[in-house]
């Protein structure tokens, strides 16, 4: 059995779409980071920075949402190219999207309220918003947002785009009219629908107990 570590509105949300697209039978784990449950013995083996996502597939532990979901779909043989050009083009892309245009995302959430107030600096916010536009650029100068990111076909990259889409737009980053109705069609997908909810239910299900 696929354990997924959850924790809502997050990366985690990534790995649960990838799952859901493969049809993959997993239950989830929902984190309770505020209360410290990152942080414990246990978890910090799985996750040696106590975040979420991170997936335990039998004795094989995976953090970072990039690694696991390109694991999944290589275990699969879906949602990747088949070439290994296209594996190398869906990598490239996922490492662009990872670094370069949710990084600057990041860095605003953080100085907004993820950070202890004393280690948040508004000045940042206007050089992440800058890096994010940047990149945003970068991406337009390589996809138009029609169709796919790699070989007209939906992939793992896809999925990291339309999240990251989503948290542009949650921080108030204006965004190319196609960009904003692709990312909204993509996260219409029932997999994306179907991910969302098992992660909101396993949290409240954590609450409950």
């Amino acid at each position: 059995m696929l354990t997924l570590y959850s924790y809502p509105n997050s990366r985690s949300l990534r790995v649960a779409w990838t799952l859901e697209e493969l049809g993959l039978d997993y239950r989830i784990h929902s984190l309770d980071l505020k209360a410290g449950e990152g942080h414990s013995p246990e978890y910090l083996a799985i996750h040696p920075d106590g975040k979420a996502p991170a997936l335990m597939d039998g004795e094989l532990a995976l953090f970072e949402s990039s690694a696991i979901c390109r694991y999944l779909a290589a275990r699969e043989g879906r949602l990747l190219p088949q070439s290994l050009a296209g594996q190398a083009q869906m990598d490239q892309w996922l490492s662009f999207l990872t670094t370069e245009l949710e990084q600057p995302l990041w860095t605003l959430a953080k100085h907004t309220f993820a950070l202890p107030e004393d280690q948040r600096c508004d000045a940042i916010k206007q050089t992440a918003q800058w890096e994010f536009q940047r990149a945003l650029k970068a991406l337009q100068r390589r996809f138009d947002g029609q169709g796919w990111l790699v070989a007209d076909e939906f992939s793992v990259a896809d999925i990291f785009l339309a999240q990251t889409l989503s948290w542009a737009q949650m921080a108030g980053q204006p965004l190319p009219a196609v960009l904003e109705q692709w990312g909204e069609e993509v996260r219409a997908r029932p997999a994306c629908e179907r991910a969302r909810q098992r992660e909101q239910q396993a949290a409240e299900e954590r609450q409950q107990h």
